[in-house]
């Protein structure tokens, strides 16, 4: 595995699906998606939860509310892949693939 991806989730329920179906459309097949719902209010883990169904690559850890640093390194904990790339759960990779060319360029 060459990219763990990993995404904090904090009641972002409008962003959270775009993110996702940004990542799953890329031509990349080597990277895995840690979601880490940081004690989500809302309905995120939802949407998660029918991409979790779908995908082998895309985990979900789930934890009390203690912040994106925490988050994320909850999320590196549980990472397989030789690069970590952090991906905010309001944003999304454009399909051009650039980021994890970037991520994986020696």
């Amino acid at each position: 595995m060459k990219v763990s991806v990993i995404i904090p989730v904090y009641n972002l329920e409008k962003y959270i699906g775009r993110c996702l179906d940004s990542l799953i459309s890329q031509d990349f097949s080597d990277y895995e998606v840690i979601i880490v719902n940081d004690g989500t209010k809302d309905k995120s883990v939802e949407q998660i939860q029918d991409l979790i169904d779908k995908f082998d690559n895309i985990k979900l850890i789930n934890q009390e509310n203690k912040g994106l640093s925490v988050a994320r390194n909850n999320g590196m904990r549980q990472a397989k892949g030789d690069y970590i790339w952090f991906v905010d759960s309001d944003d999304w990779v454009d399909n051009s693939k650039y980021p994890f060319e970037l991520i994986i360029m020696e």
